[in-house]
């Protein structure tokens, strides 16, 4: 099991890779409503990184999860498993106020994406199995 901290993630601090100030609205609106602006988008810059952070233990998972199943002989895509994470993320969509349609359209995303790597998974298993 992993401790709290792995799945900790840290704000978003370098900028160096994106100007936090940039905004062709820099001519047309207030200091404060560019500073409230810069802030704003701040907080979603830093749920952007989340994102990737909780995106890439979520695939690290579904990777091991992948040699399990090729070690296994066990198939790529589980359409049961699919349609019921789909239900539950489409609830817990629901319970958040997001609009299901858009949590199952990235849900469907990312599943398709899992189903990808383990394919690959499975054909270097089998390769490796052959030689």
């Amino acid at each position: 099991m992993t401790s709290a901290s792995e799945h900790s993630t840290p704000p978003v601090t370098d900028h160096a890779i994106v100007d936090p100030t940039a905004s062709s609205l820099s001519g047309q609106a207030s200091q404060n409503a560019l500073t409230e602006l810069r802030s704003m988008r701040g907080t979603i810059d830093n749920i952007d990184a989340a994102l990737v952070h909780l995106l890439a233990e979520r695939f690290k998972a579904t990777q091991r999860v992948g040699v399990l199943k090729a070690k296994n002989d066990f198939p790529p895509a589980d359409p049961e498993r699919e349609k019921a994470q789909i239900q539950r993320l489409r609830a817990l969509a629901e319970a958040a106020h997001l609009d299901p349609e858009f949590a199952e359209k990235f849900l469907n995303f990312i599943i398709s994406e899992v189903i990808r790597h383990h394919e690959a998974i499975s054909e270097d298993h089998q390769r490796t199995d052959a030689s």
